[in-house]
């Protein structure tokens, strides 16, 4: 059995329904991409999947339990982090104090999963007295996965992450990504960059209008010839 099973998933927001019959999975320590154009459905995918969406039917199960339509702050309790594209850190409060707000559900700050952050985010240890306003795109983005990490997720569930950043930086965030998954993390990552996502996958899927239309090894979507001139530009 997957660690995330999505079976036909109809889902929305309030009465406007985006996903029809959507199906994903992501297996231990798997790293799956989901790509298409804008408009296409693959952030409704991830809040679905966290329960910020409306759910109209089918199922997404976690870890072999039912979770379908589950509110984010349970969702949180069983094992899944995400990282949204937009707004991803309290902009007033210090970069510490960012990464104790997400091990918030605890009754002490888990010191090693604090360490692991710093170790993996040298740059945030350095910065850790800074209000997370103040820093630059790439750093709030390595805030923002480090404050996800602090629960020590089975999933991690990432929302556009190279999105507005400077290209000098997308390998390095990308590069941090596979790390986190090398280390034992399933990841769902949507992504804009489709070349670089699939090319580091090892699955990806293609969504368009809302639908499942190619699924496949990312490096077999990336040499396939209707997705290469359909979806990534020839």
């Amino acid at each position: 059995m997957s660690l995330l099973e999505v079976r036909e998933l109809d889902a929305g927001y309030g009465d406007l329904q985006i996903l029809t019959d959507v199906d994903l999975d992501v297996d231990d320590e798997e790293y799956v991409t989901v790509v298409g154009p804008n408009g296409a459905g693959k952030s409704t995918v991830m809040k679905s999947v966290f329960g910020l969406t409306t759910h109209m039917g089918g199922t997404v199960t976690f870890d072999g339990e039912d979770i379908s339509g589950t509110k984010p702050e349970d969702v949180i309790h069983k094992g899944l982090g995400y990282v949204p594209q937009s707004e991803n850190v309290f902009a007033e409060l210090d970069v510490e104090e960012n990464l104790e707000m997400g091990a918030y559900i605890l009754d002490e700050i888990p010191q090693e999963e604090l360490r692991m952050v710093y170790d993996r985010f040298p740059i945030l240890e350095e910065r850790k007295g800074q209000r997370a306003g103040t820093l630059s795109g790439g750093q709030r983005q390595m805030l923002a996965m480090g404050r996800a990490l602090m629960l020590d997720p089975e999933l991690l569930l990432l929302d556009e992450p190279s999105a507005g950043l400077a290209p000098d930086l997308v390998d390095e965030m990308f590069d941090k990504i596979d790390e986190i998954n090398e280390s034992g993390t399933s990841i769902l990552m949507v992504e804009q960059n489709a070349k670089e996502a699939l090319r580091r996958c090892d699955r990806g899927y293609v969504l368009a209008n809302g639908q499942n239309r190619f699924e496949d090894e990312g490096t077999a979507l990336l040499n396939d010839e209707q997705v290469r001139r359909e979806f990534l530009g020839g």
